[in-house]
């Protein structure tokens, strides 16, 4: 019976009905098939088709990929920005999805383009720190350096990486490719520390802002399962706030308020307003919270 090379086969999301029940379920897995989830983000924005062009990439060599946005209003050339919008988006899709960042103010210079394994999922990516919080959320992590220019298009502008680079790679993946085949193996990616809540001796969680999302909304790297039992203040930008709310809703309009958010840290805000704005607050300001009985 004739073997048939099923990452030639890009135009059928079906192709293992053509094969006789036990070759298919001994050869085929969903990812062989162009089953898989590739994810873009990037700060490309959507009025230039640069993240249309990509898409196109992706779907000519594997016309059978679904392709998910994450987001694509990353502001330019913000590298933590992208790296926290990746870690809390890229939990909730399957182990198999590969997902391609491109936020790239280094492309066309000396620095590495990366394919980086996780039990969590695989990413495409420069190697500027984008990844960070993937290091530091994952178990363990294999990653290579792009070297092998066979799945890459050519030629390669030195200015868009995310069409001629990324974007094939992840394609070529997607249809199985050996991750090994795509480069050497490397043992020193570039990472940023990723901030850590600390607790001092009387109590006090010292946290400070991740990340200001689209709203202005101000989100900590502190977790409430730190926090103390009782009611607590919390001191930012010489702001003290009253306790923990458990919805925007639970406040006037323009009034700031502090809250567990959907990424599962402590977040300020204002209601139908910009914490960002009212505080003068941004990424790496710190903050203190204490129970309501202390002083810090």
């Amino acid at each position: 019976m004739r073997r048939v090379i099923v990452q030639n086969i890009r135009s059928c999301v079906n192709c293992a009905v053509f094969l006789t029940p036990t070759v298919a379920a001994a050869t085929i897995t969903p990812m062989e098939v162009g089953l898989g989830i590739i994810t873009l983000l990037t700060d490309f924005g959507t009025q230039d088709g640069y993240v249309g062009t990509m898409r196109g990439v992706i779907l000519s060599i594997n016309a059978g990929a679904t392709i998910v946005d994450i987001g694509h209003d990353i502001p330019p050339h913000d590298v933590p920005a992208a790296a926290f919008v990746l870690s809390a988006a890229y939990p909730y899709f399957t182990e198999d999805s590969i997902h391609v960042v491109v936020v790239d103010p280094g492309v066309g210079s000396a620095r590495r383009g990366l394919a980086v394994r996780t039990p969590g999922g695989t990413f495409v990516a420069p190697d500027n720190g984008v990844l960070s919080y993937v290091y530091a959320r994952e178990s363990s992590y294999e990653a290579v350096e792009l070297t092998e220019r066979r799945f890459w298009l050519s030629p390669v502008s030195q200015t868009f990486h995310g069409r001629d680079v990324f974007a094939p790679v992840a394609a070529h993946l997607s249809l199985g490719v050996p991750f090994a085949e795509l480069g050497r193996p490397i043992g020193d990616p570039q990472r940023f520390v990723v901030p850590e809540p600390k607790l001092r001796a009387d109590g006090t969680v010292e946290g400070q802002i991740l990340h200001v999302d689209r709203f202005g909304n101000l989100i900590t790297n502190v977790s409430p399962h730190m926090l103390p039992a009782d009611k607590v203040i919390i001191h930012i930008a010489d702001q003290p706030i009253r306790g923990l709310l458990p919805a925007y809703a639970k406040v006037p309009d323009g009034e700031l308020l502090a809250l567990v958010g959907s990424h599962g840290y402590v977040e300020i805000a204002v209601r139908n307003g910009s914490a960002a704005q009212v505080t003068g607050v941004r990424r790496g300001t710190k903050l203190l919270i204490h129970a309501a009985r202390e002083v810090p």
